[in-house]
């Protein structure tokens, strides 16, 4: 049975820089997904852009673009999505992917405005494979669904655990595990 961590934690909390440390500790090319970052000028918030495993980057949400979508005071271009998180995301749902792990932050306000993305988000947990994904705490009617399903393990990140966890989770990540049938005694 694949692993499906939500990694819920309140903002500045340190979701991105856990998931990154995760990505890390990794075999290269264990992963695929993508991270976001802020954006700031002068000190101040001004966007985020979303970055791949791979290393592609560009600008997700920014003060100056001027959506639709809107989300608080940003403007979202769902092209980044589709450009950048999705190709993954998807070929990681199709594919015989057994064992290979998807690393998504965020599932949040700004990446969810893209319903080509939820919908890849719904095919990843329905695959035969392992997910880690960061999840504000606050209520939303995706992540709740999310936050319900049997087969899903929240994980709570706390500025009191974030520097142990990613270290945790991919020594559990990288444990052999048998897919259903008996363990061998070769």
């Amino acid at each position: 049975m694949p692993i499906r961590i939500l990694l819920e934690g309140h903002p500045g909390a340190g979701k991105t820089t856990a998931l990154r440390r995760l990505a890390a500790l990794l075999p290269t090319h264990a992963a695929t997904g993508f991270t976001t970052e802020e954006i700031r000028q002068s000190g101040a918030r001004v966007g985020f852009a979303l970055e791949t495993l791979a290393g592609g980057r560009e600008v997700l949400a920014h003060v100056d673009l001027p959506g639709p979508p809107r989300v608080g005071k940003y403007g979202v271009d769902p092209g980044v999505m589709d450009r950048l998180a999705l190709p993954s995301l998807r070929s990681a749902a199709t594919e015989e992917a057994t064992g290979r792990l998807v690393l998504i932050d965020e599932l949040g306000r700004m990446e969810l405005a893209c319903t080509a993305f939820r919908d890849a988000v719904e095919a990843l947990f329905a695959a035969e494979v392992d997910v880690v994904a960061t999840v504000h705490t606050q209520r939303d009617p995706f992540t709740d669904a999310l936050k319900r399903r049997a087969d899903i393990e929240i994980v709570q990140l706390t500025p009191a655990n974030r520097d142990v966890l990613p270290g945790k989770l991919a020594a559990r990540l990288q444990q052999p595990r048998t897919h259903g049938g008996p363990p061998s005694h070769g």
